[in-house]
Protein backbone atom coordinates (compact mmCIF):
# COMPACT_ATOMS: atom_id res chain seq x y z
CA UNK A 1 0.00 0.00 0.00
CA UNK A 2 2.88 2.67 0.54
CA UNK A 3 4.10 1.61 -2.74
CA UNK A 4 1.73 3.22 -4.53
CA UNK A 5 1.28 6.05 -2.25
CA UNK A 6 4.99 7.10 -2.89
CA UNK A 7 4.57 6.84 -6.18
CA UNK A 8 1.72 9.05 -6.22
CA UNK A 9 3.35 11.17 -4.11
CA UNK A 10 6.64 11.46 -6.56
CA UNK A 11 4.42 12.12 -9.03
CA UNK A 12 2.95 15.23 -7.88
CA UNK A 13 6.12 16.38 -6.28
CA UNK A 14 7.82 16.30 -10.00
CA UNK A 15 4.54 18.41 -11.23
CA UNK A 16 4.71 20.66 -8.88
CA UNK A 17 8.38 21.05 -9.80
CA UNK A 18 8.01 21.35 -13.44
CA UNK A 19 5.24 24.38 -12.99
CA UNK A 20 7.89 26.22 -11.27
CA UNK A 21 10.42 25.79 -13.95
CA UNK A 22 7.92 27.21 -16.66
CA UNK A 23 6.75 30.13 -14.61
CA UNK A 24 10.66 30.75 -13.93
CA UNK A 25 11.36 30.11 -17.71
CA UNK A 26 8.73 32.40 -19.39
CA UNK A 27 8.42 34.92 -16.59
CA UNK A 28 11.78 35.27 -15.83
CA UNK A 29 14.45 33.97 -18.32
CA UNK A 30 12.42 34.64 -21.70
CA UNK A 31 11.90 38.55 -20.77
CA UNK A 32 15.49 39.11 -19.75
CA UNK A 33 16.81 36.79 -23.08
CA UNK A 34 14.13 38.95 -25.51
CA UNK A 35 15.52 42.67 -23.48
CA UNK A 36 18.71 41.49 -23.98
CA UNK A 37 18.71 40.45 -27.79
CA UNK A 38 16.78 43.65 -28.60
CA UNK A 39 13.49 42.02 -29.43
CA UNK A 40 11.37 43.41 -27.56
CA UNK A 41 11.12 46.91 -25.43
CA UNK A 42 9.49 47.52 -21.88
CA UNK A 43 7.25 49.72 -22.39
CA UNK A 44 6.09 49.60 -19.06
CA UNK A 45 9.24 50.64 -17.90
CA UNK A 46 12.25 48.60 -16.80
CA UNK A 47 11.07 48.52 -13.23
CA UNK A 48 7.86 46.50 -14.01
CA UNK A 49 10.63 44.25 -15.78
CA UNK A 50 12.24 43.61 -12.66
CA UNK A 51 9.24 43.05 -10.22
CA UNK A 52 8.11 40.51 -12.75
CA UNK A 53 11.00 38.61 -12.82
CA UNK A 54 11.57 38.81 -9.54
CA UNK A 55 7.77 37.39 -8.54
CA UNK A 56 8.07 34.79 -11.12
CA UNK A 57 10.98 33.52 -9.91
CA UNK A 58 9.78 33.99 -5.96
CA UNK A 59 6.15 32.36 -6.77
CA UNK A 60 8.30 30.24 -8.80
CA UNK A 61 10.62 28.67 -5.71
CA UNK A 62 7.74 28.76 -3.37
CA UNK A 63 5.73 26.13 -5.30
CA UNK A 64 9.31 24.09 -5.96
CA UNK A 65 9.65 23.84 -2.16
CA UNK A 66 6.23 22.51 -2.09
CA UNK A 67 7.10 20.23 -3.92
CA UNK A 68 10.16 19.41 -2.18
CA UNK A 69 7.88 19.31 1.36
CA UNK A 70 5.61 16.87 0.09
CA UNK A 71 8.70 14.09 -0.81
CA UNK A 72 8.76 14.76 3.45
CA UNK A 73 5.61 13.03 3.13
CA UNK A 74 7.04 9.75 1.74
CA UNK A 75 6.59 6.78 3.83
CA UNK A 76 9.17 3.58 4.29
Amino acid sequence: MHLVFNERTKHTASWFNTLATALIAAGAFVPIAALLYGLSTPESGIGYLLALVIGCVVVGLSIHLCGWAMLGRLRE
